[in-house]
């Protein structure tokens, strides 16, 4: 049976744990992600506590880390999403993001409209890939792909 969390500390402390343990065992978020056999964003976000994991994955991301039964039942919970208490973020890197959205979320919202109509991008029938590229100027650049399913808003 699938069942929903109350109280999100409890898989807050998961996190942690689950961090650690990474941590310990010097393991990357790709073996972690290959183990519970799905992608690596979405097991990122599930261990860090963003979404619930199938039963196996659970069992199969707990065994990997050394945690225990509890800890497998935990990360099959449906979490309390959200992970950024009220705010401007202020860890540089996910403040970027929100930057980001900042910068050039209007634009965004005028393109989808534009091109779809009046809807949202769904972040719950959604995928996110995060790859490294060579940078034909020097370094490396991010590519982000965020590829979520239009929902129209429909007239009742």
């Amino acid at each position: 049976m699938v069942h929903a969390q109350f109280d999100p500390t409890a898989r807050q402390a998961l996190a942690v744990a689950a961090v650690d343990a990474k941590t310990r065992r010097d393991l990357t978020w790709q073996q972690i992600a290959d183990v519970a056999g799905l992608s690596v964003a979405f097991v990122t976000a599930a261990v860090l506590g963003q979404h619930a994991l199938p039963a196996d994955a659970a069992k199969a991301v707990a065994g990997l880390l050394g945690l225990d039964e509890e800890a497998a039942l935990l990360l099959q919970s449906i979490p309390t999403r959200g992970s950024l208490p009220g705010g401007v973020p202020t860890d540089p890197t996910i403040y970027r993001f929100h930057e980001m959205i900042e910068v050039y979320g209007t634009t965004l919202k005028a393109l989808v409209h534009e091109q779809f109509g009046d809807g949202i991008v769904s972040a719950i029938d959604f995928r996110i890939d995060v790859q490294k590229v060579a940078d034909p100027e020097g370094g490396d650049r991010a590519v982000i792909t965020l590829d979520g399913k239009f929902l129209p808003y429909k007239p009742f």
